[in-house]
């Protein structure tokens, strides 16, 4: 006879429960996954311990996979489920992960040639927003640096669209020794400031544009820490030809790493 399914008060809801918040997930060394494509992207990339979900019918593949990887397979029922997640409308399966930062020194392995930093930000779909959007550039690696939000967080990991799992992510709480591991990777640093001395479409910025380069990308509200966009070798705007006030984070982010990788191949 088939185990009854987990309820909320079950221990193994009970503790997972815990990776909800940063503490938790930083004292257990795991964080949550939620949602069939997350998941599967998960099962493809890191590694997963236990898979939590309310109606093994609808996830016939994905719970096999999760089996055939090795990960407990726990059936809960919808309560349970809906306390493992943090969105209005759960999906009613969620894996349970290793976390996914490496050393900074591992980050930037190699030659790096195009790394996005992010500094103090404090909005995990904004940072989450970030990490795809290096990923879609082909970036090598994505650093959070100071207050920067915790990129297993579960908006984050949803903004993501799945590339947290693609690329080498470090965090590090001293933002300076983040531009200095940069620096020391061979990498020029470059902040994105509205009001820079670099004009992102000036031809003369292209040899800067096209050299291994670390973008450096700061909050909404109030961009890169001053300490850090002085510490930089540039700061370069994105002009607005519009009546725009600024561009989002996002979009900023996505026009100077995408600028990045055009103009490296036009030096090619």
């Amino acid at each position: 006879m088939d185990a009854p399914p987990g309820t909320e008060r079950t221990p193994r809801v009970v503790a997972a429960r815990k990776l909800l918040r940063r503490p938790g997930r930083d004292r257990a060394g795991r964080f949550l996954v939620e949602g069939a494509q997350a998941v599967r992207e998960a099962l493809t990339w890191a590694t997963v311990h236990e898979l939590f979900v309310a109606d093994p019918s609808r996830h016939v593949a994905l719970v096999g996979a999760a089996r055939d990887a090795g990960a407990r397979i726990s059936v809960v029922d919808e309560r349970a489920a809906a306390t493992l997640s943090d969105t209005v409308t759960p999906q009613g399966l969620v894996a349970v992960c290793d976390l996914l930062d490496v050393p900074l020194a591992a980050a930037l392995a190699g030659t790096p040639r195009l790394v996005a930093v992010c500094a103090a930000i404090a909005d995990p779909g904004n940072a989450g927003t970030v990490i795809r959007v290096a990923d879609a550039a082909g970036a090598d690696a994505v650093l959070l640096a100071g207050d920067t939000v915790d990129p297993h967080n579960g908006k984050a990991v949803r903004a993501s669209t799945g590339s947290v799992f693609h690329l080498p992510l470090a965090r590090d709480r001293d933002a300076a020794a983040v531009l200095d591991a940069c620096r020391s990777a061979g990498l020029t640093l470059l902040v994105a400031d509205g009001r820079g001395e670099l004009d992102l479409h000036d031809p003369a910025a292209d040899p800067v544009l096209a050299a291994p380069v670390a973008w450096v990308f700061g909050g909404e509200a109030h961009g890169v820490p001053a300490d850090l966009a002085g510490a930089a070798d540039h700061r370069v705007r994105v002009p607005v030809h519009g009546r725009a006030e600024s561009l989002n984070l996002a979009t900023a982010a996505a026009v100077c790493l995408y600028a990045s990788v055009a103009a490296r191949r036009r030096s090619c």
